[in-house]
């Protein structure tokens, strides 16, 4: 019977694997057949331009771009946007987002639409939601400018979403909006994915996009890493605190296969956990370091003197602007 059931178990997982490769291969294809390659920009119909940007701008500190109209719209443009017939020609804005998908305000002169903003459970309601890292520090900053809440920040506490904090707040004109905040990444993602939901910020870290980096010699990071490897042998917490500072940014984000610590703060916690629970060992690498542009990848090991090789992994690095701003830990099976 426990071979039946292996042989059942097998089966499944080779059908639910399949599945999911034909689902993936069916959805790339779609994709490229499409030629969509991701979100452009999100559309708003504001009752007053000025006032739109205005918040845009002055609140969120965001970047108006472009300005196009206003530009007269004929019966037959109307009648296929189910629009009424007497609104008056439109306007447009498109304002940047910081990193993600543009926003395009557009007003309506003697619009003759709809004032009301749609319930949250109305067909087509909808909202933005903005990333940030300190959910606290932007609410406190939003209520400083009048904005309006509806509740307090809310802490998901399991499923896909554990770890995720959001709260929902009004523009001055009436529409829904979001802040949301995971810096240690959502529940999800402990699952080991196959694919991860775009975030805002992994996209500002992404050493492709970034044009703004300061540009390190191989020599330069080789000798980084190997500041690295000193920070995690470091007993004395002043002079790890010293080399973290010049060594790893202060955002920097450490990704672990069960977790992820983010700052000097956490990583410095789980390197104290690690020297208190094994007082003698040390780390030492046991390759050359690799370096691919700014990118680099050290084997290491860590043990006692009797034992240097208890451990064994390899750390990817990825540096900008003279530091490390992401560090992905791999540690071997034995």
């Amino acid at each position: 019977m426990s071979n039946l059931k292996k042989q059942i178990k097998a089966n499944a997982t080779a059908v639910a694997s399949a599945l999911l490769l034909s689902t993936a291969v069916s959805n790339i294809s779609a994709q490229e057949k499409a030629g969509i390659l991701g979100v452009d920009h999100v559309g708003i119909n504001v009752p007053d331009m000025k006032q739109a940007v205005s918040f845009f701008t002055d609140v969120l500190g965001f970047s108006a771009v472009t300005s196009l109209g206003p530009i007269p719209l004929d019966d037959a443009w109307k009648k296929n946007n189910r629009m009424n017939p007497k609104t008056g020609p439109v306007s447009f804005k498109m304002v940047k987002a910081g990193t993600g998908a543009n926003i395009e305000l557009f007003e309506y002169q003697d619009n003759k639409g709809s004032s009301q903003q749609p319930g949250g459970d109305d067909i087509g309601a909808s909202h933005i939601a903005f990333y940030t890292n300190d959910i606290s520090k932007s609410v406190a900053y939003l209520k400083s400018k009048g904005v309006q809440f509806l509740g307090e920040p809310f802490l998901m506490p399991s499923g896909d979403t554990e770890g995720e904090t959001w709260v929902y707040f009004v523009t001055p004109w009436g529409s829904k909006m979001e802040l949301v905040s995971y810096p240690n990444g959502k529940g999800y993602e402990k699952k080991n994915p196959s694919t991860i939901l775009w975030s805002p910020k992994d996209a500002v870290k992404n050493p492709i996009e970034k044009s703004d980096s300061k540009a390190l010699s191989e020599a330069e990071i080789r000798s980084l890493v190997e500041g690295h490897l000193a920070i995690w042998n470091e007993k004395d917490l002043k002079k790890r605190e010293a080399l973290m500072a010049k060594i790893y940014a202060d955002d920097i984000e450490m990704v672990d296969r069960h977790f992820i610590a983010v700052g000097h703060k956490e990583i410095n916690g789980f390197v104290d956990d690690l020297q208190k629970k094994s007082p003698s060992s040390k780390f030492t690498h046991i390759k050359a370091i690799d370096v691919n542009h700014n990118i680099a990848r050290l084997y290491w090991q860590n043990g006692t003197p009797e034992k240097p090789d208890a451990v064994t992994g390899m750390d990817l690095f990825v540096f900008e602007n003279g530091k490390a701003v992401k560090l992905y830990v791999f540690v071997d099976n034995k």
